[in-house]
């Protein structure tokens, strides 16, 4: 079949998106295909049919439901740009290193102790921590629940702990909101519109890749920002400390 060729009756392009006639029609019906154009009793499809198939297959493989790649298509439709069909590649992978832990409240006891109060466990619950599913708990992240036990035990409350996860879940939507201007700054909004199929890919490969440059600048950041911090605080911090008494 000839790619190049500009337009397409129904057969043809089914055949040169690999996919069954029924299908493509299917697709129509859900109205994630535009309509063709009709000359008389023929319809004819484009070039811009053909990348759209492709793409639907695209998310599809990738565990995409028909009603949310229709959703995709008619936010773009309504002038909210390429954005929305390129948020699967920027979202499909989750950026945190999530593992959901089941947790009882006699396990959390024994990690927190009498620091385990209702308030503390409503607040956890709003800040995306804790989520309650019936009679069981489930914490979001263990790696997250492992840090906040050690620092628990080097004598930090649960509730001051809990307090500046505010203040973090602030600076850090502040900072993925940056990050990802970026990239529809100077990247999404440089697309030609609509973009080809081999152009999403280009996008979804340079976004792949700045994920661990993401990561890698915002960690950066972080020990930059601790190392202005204690060096402020040193002088202070010697002078309350003093010199250390000889012995354990």
């Amino acid at each position: 079949m000839d790619e190049t060729r500009a337009e397409y009756r129904v057969e043809e392009l089914a055949a040169a998106a690999g996919v069954p006639v029924r299908t493509l029609r299917y697709y129509q019906e859900r109205r994630l295909l535009p309509p063709p154009v009709r000359r008389g009793r023929t319809a004819w499809y484009s070039t811009a049919h053909l990348d759209r198939l492709r793409l639907i297959g695209e998310l599809v493989e990738r565990g995409h439901r028909l009603d949310g790649i229709e959703e995709l298509f008619a936010a773009a439709g309504q002038g909210r740009d390429v954005t929305e069909l390129l948020g699967y590649e920027w979202t499909s992978a989750p950026w945190a290193e999530q593992t959901p832990t089941e947790i009882s409240p006699d396990e959390l006891a024994g990690l927190f102790g009498e620091q385990v109060t209702d308030e503390v466990l409503r607040e956890a619950v709003e800040l995306g921590y804790l989520v309650v599913d019936g009679d069981r708990l489930l914490h979001t992240s263990r790696r997250l629940l492992d840090a906040t036990a050690e620092l628990v035990r080097a004598g930090i409350p649960l509730r001051s702990i809990l307090a500046i996860s505010w203040e973090l879940e602030a600076a850090y939507d502040r900072m993925a909101f940056g990050f990802v201007q970026l990239v529809r700054t100077h990247l999404v909004d440089r697309l030609p519109e609509p973009p080809t199929h081999a152009e999403l890919e280009r996008l979804a490969a340079v976004v792949d890749r700045l994920r661990p440059v993401a990561r890698t600048v915002a960690d950066e950041h972080f020990g930059r920002a601790m190392d202005r911090r204690i060096s402020r605080e040193a002088a202070e911090l010697r002078a309350r400390l003093g010199t250390p008494r000889p012995g354990g």
